[in-house]
């Protein structure tokens, strides 16, 4: 079963399990200050794991909740709540904090859509020369989770994330190689960034070959854009 209609539930389209809850729907913008959509997921979730005991009941929450300066706000807070929810709710769950997810279409705002769109159009960028962001292919984020219920994990916490962050200066020098140009910067020194423990994913990544951060990001240009 696949509750939601955005770019992370369209992932399992093709891979839907009977005895799987796929829970891909709530609020995803970690901006987010309208508490009626904070409501509208947990109500919806409480509705799904009732109706569904008997299955595996797969949360998508976010790596955010690691970033220092979004640890007060609503939307991390929400999402702490929910991961609780599920835990004290179902007998076999998996909670999975998932980074900035780079796939086909979604939101026109997720940094990459973002950035592209940027670049291409040659406007002038602000970076913040401190910020990190973690970026991971789509499709990675699906096979990682069928990697995890294969192996029969249960009722943990995991992180599905690449093993490495980029600066944005990395993320807009590999953008310029790609689309053979130059990009025009105003510089801040500003920004943050936070690690992510990819320790369960090791042999998901090592066994792709995708050890490569550069090579990583210029093949889901390649795919995505």
């Amino acid at each position: 079963m696949i509750i939601g209609n955005g770019l992370v539930a369209s992932l399992f389209k093709d891979y839907d399990r009977e005895e799987v809850v796929f829970f891909a729907s709530g609020v995803s913008n970690s901006l987010e200050t309208d508490i009626h959509q904070f409501i509208r997921e947990e109500n919806l979730l409480r509705k799904t794991i009732a109706k569904n005991l008997n299955k595996t009941f797969i949360y998508f929450s976010t790596c955010s909740i690691y970033d220092s300066s979004k640890v007060d706000s609503p939307y991390v807070l929400h999402k702490l709540k929910i991961e609780q929810i599920v835990k004290d709710s179902c007998q076999s769950y998996l909670i999975l904090r998932i980074s900035n997810v780079v796939g086909k279409g979604g939101n026109p705002n997720l940094l990459m859509n973002y950035l592209v769109r940027e670049v291409k159009s040659q406007r002038v960028i602000n970076v913040h020369t401190k910020a990190t962001r973690n970026l991971i292919d789509a499709d990675d984020v699906r096979d990682a989770t069928l990697f995890l219920l294969d192996k029969k994990l249960n009722n943990i916490v995991v992180n599905i994330a690449y093993p490495e962050n980029y600066t944005i200066i990395e993320i807009l020098e590999i953008l310029e190689s790609y689309y053979n140009t130059k990009v025009s910067l105003d510089l801040l020194r500003k920004g943050s960034g936070y690690s992510i423990d990819t320790e369960f994913l090791e042999d998901f990544f090592n066994a792709k070959g995708s050890i490569n951060k550069r090579k990583y990001l210029t093949q889901i240009l390649k795919k995505f854009y």
